[in-house]
This record gives C-alpha cells, structure tokens and sequence, in this order.
C-alpha cells in the first residue's frame, strides 16, 4: 500500500471527520494553554506545602536537586489556604480531562504524518510533540488513579507525578510558544486552517464545530459538578459521585466526618492505645524528655481550633472544632520557653511514608497547631487518632500526624 493510500493512517484521506481543523483545535488549545498552567502552579504549591526541604521525611523527591528552586516555608495563614489550592488542582485536573481528550482527538492525523522528520528543527518538535502527548496522558492518568486511590503504577505517586510534571511542562512550553500565535490567529479567522487539519475529502457533518465545543464543555461540566464537591463540602459534597470521600459522611456524631486512611489499615493495636500502655514521649533541649499519660495531658491547659483536614487527594472536611494541647506549649515542657523549633512527630503507625513527619517553627508556633485529644467535643475515634493527634492550619492532611506516639523538638 502507499502512504497516500487513503485506508493508511498516514494518508490525509483516512481521516474524515468534518470536525477536524486550526479553529476547533485552536479553542481547545487555548482553554489548555490556561487551565494547564494553573494545574502546574498548584501542583508546585502542593509540593511546597509538605516542605520537602525541611527534613528528609517530608522529602519524597531527594533528587530533586534543582527543581526545588522556588521551594518556600509553607505558611499557616489562611488556615484553608492547601484546601483551596489543592482543591482546585485535582478539581480543575479532573474537569479538563474532555478537553484534552478532544484535543487529542483533533490532531491525531499529525501524529502519523510522513515523513516524520522533514529537518533537524522539524525533528526536535515531534520529538517534543511525543512529550507533550505522552507526559500530558501520564499526568492526567497517575493524577485521577491517585485520586481514587487506586494505586496501579510502579512505584511511589510522589516522585512519579513530581519528575513527570516537569517533563510534561516543559515540553507544554515548548509546544506553547510555537503554536499559540498560530491559535490566537486561528480563533479569530474561523475559516483559517494554518495547521492543515482539516481533511481533504469529509464526511457530511452531523454536528457543527460549534457544537461538538459544547458537547465538550458539557463533559467538562459534568466532571466539575461529580467532582468538586469533595473539597467544597457542605451540601454539595453529596454530588461528588466520582470522589472517593465525596458521598455522605461516614457514620453520624462528632466523629463522623471524611477518614483517609483507619486505624486497622495502619495497623494500629488497640492494645498499643489503651491507658495503661500509651505514653506520649517528647524530647527537646539537651535531651530533656517527658512521658505523659493522656490524663496528664488532659490536665494541661487546653486549647480549640476550627480547622479543616485537606488532603493531596483532593478532599477536604468542612472545619471541625478541634480541642488539645498547644504545640507550642509542649515545647515549653523540654525546655523551649521562647520561639519553638521545628518538631519530628512519629506515629504508631506502622508502615506508610508518612508515619514520620516534620513540622517549621512557624506551623509549631501558630496558637491554632494542637496536639488534639479531642474534636467536636468528645473524644477522637480510632480512625481519627486516638489517643492523640497533630492538626496544624493549612498543613497537607498527611503532615497531621495520627496516632501520635513520639514529639522530638529541635533543629531537624
């Protein structure tokens, strides 16, 4: 056969659909050219947010190297600040899904155009195309498996979606800085068809251009509204239909609120737990070290916080009243009366990357960062730490350590 053998992929007569051209592909370009870079800068906010440089426990991406560049203390103010920008980008990740799908779609025809390098400059940008198709697909599909906790690809989430984002926007950029003059001419010539999409011999049309962008706004639409309500909360978490913790509550009570991970799937012994064995050590100055019972916590000046819990997932609760001791004032226990260092927090927990977590002095400093024993006034469940666990305003939900066995304040 011959490669303008019209039943070949590689001839431009295989591909018929009146669909096809610059325009069509130019608007769903532009609306990416957008929502991708606000997926990329949330995404670098949520790898700030675990402050990776601060201890090697919170650094899931050690060969970093000079990717962290921009990497800043992540702050405690506004206390919903990770809810609203992780929020957003597995939201806004998950919404743009059909347009780039439909992206995809409208320039296929190019992938199979011949030959495949006319030039060294023509090579390198479908060298960048392969990029482009291959890392946007890997992002987008670790990102939604990560949402729905389906753990499939090799290896860790962290460093996967991490180096490939990188991949991925790079060669966005790329892409980006050579096709937009061409789109922004596109969208505002409708019949202009610089890219050569359009087929030489189309079917006849059962929808417009017009409509199919409707039809993908639609599906757009329909993923935002199943989505969003995971982190919006309130009433409209009940139609968050494709979110793992989207649904009603679970169980009813001051405890019946999102879980992301129970206390039997972190191997947690009650046994472990119980009054006469549980004993919360903390270290700091010079090694001084105290062990408290959960009564002799609770006989310490109490504190409450209206905080949620907002995780890389996605999901969030709405704020829950949170009721224990201040960070700060368990540092004062060992030594440190002024300004408090960062804090090592280690749980019972017996497997997980984040079983051991570091905290800044600022996040151990903020009146509203408690060691909580309870919320919504009663007692934790079991699912929610008990006996006790850190809540720390606009910390990622991992970094709100459960189970809390060990507190060791210093440098880190």
């Amino acid at each position: 056969m011959r490669d303008d053998d019209p039943r070949l992929p590689t001839s431009p007569g295989f591909w018929r659909s009146p669909l096809r051209g610059t325009w069509f592909t130019s608007v769903l370009g532009l609306v990416l050219l957008v929502g991708i870079t606000v997926l990329f800068v949330t995404g670098l906010l949520s790898y700030a947010a675990y402050n990776p440089n601060l201890a090697p426990v919170n650094d899931q991406t050690p060969d970093k190297g000079i990717l962290g560049f921009y990497l800043f203390s992540w702050p405690t103010n506004p206390s919903w600040l990770y809810r609203l920008t992780q929020g957003l980008h597995v939201t806004l990740g998950i919404a743009l899904i059909p347009v780039l799908l439909a992206k995809l779609w409208s320039v296929v025809p190019k992938l199979f155009t011949l030959p495949p390098a006319r030039s060294l400059a023509h090579a390198l940008e479908r060298i960048s195309l392969l990029l482009l198709v291959g890392g946007g697909l890997f992002e987008f599909t670790t990102g939604v498996l990560n949402v729905q906790l389906d753990y499939l690809f090799p290896g860790s989430f962290y460093p996967l979606h991490f180096y490939g984002a990188w991949v991925f926007f790079a060669a966005f950029l790329a892409h980006a800085a050579l096709k937009t003059p061409a789109a922004l001419r596109a969208v505002r010539q409708r019949r202009l068809d610089e890219a050569q999409l359009e087929s030489p011999r189309p079917t006849a049309p059962t929808v417009s251009r017009r409509g199919a962008l409707w039809f993908v706004s639609g599906a757009s639409l329909l993923l935002l509204v199943t989505t969003a309500g995971q982190s919006i909360g309130g009433a409209f978490r009940r139609t968050a239909l494709l979110a793992p913790h989207g649904g009603a509550d679970p169980g009813s009570g001051p405890n019946g609120f999102q879980i992301n991970k129970t206390a039997a799937y972190a191997g947690i012994d009650t046994r472990e737990t119980g009054a006469d064995a549980w004993r919360l050590v903390v270290t700091g100055r010079d090694g001084r070290t105290v062990r408290l019972t959960r009564p002799e916590l609770l006989r310490l000046p109490l504190h409450s916080a209206a905080l949620p819990i907002a995780c890389v997932e996605g999901w969030s609760t709405a704020d829950q009243w949170w009721r224990g001791v201040r960070l700060r004032d368990l540092a004062a226990l060992v030594g440190y009366d002024g300004d408090p260092p960062d804090v090592l927090v280690e749980s019972l927990q017996l497997h997980g990357a984040f079983r051991r977590a570091a905290l800044r002095a600022d996040q151990v400093a903020d009146p509203r960062s408690l060691l909580a024993l309870q919320v919504n006034g009663e007692d934790l469940s079991p699912d929610h730490g008990y006996p006790a666990r850190v809540i720390v305003p606009a910390a990622p939900g991992v970094l709100n350590t459960k189970w809390v066995a060990r507190m060791t304040f210093g440098d880190l």
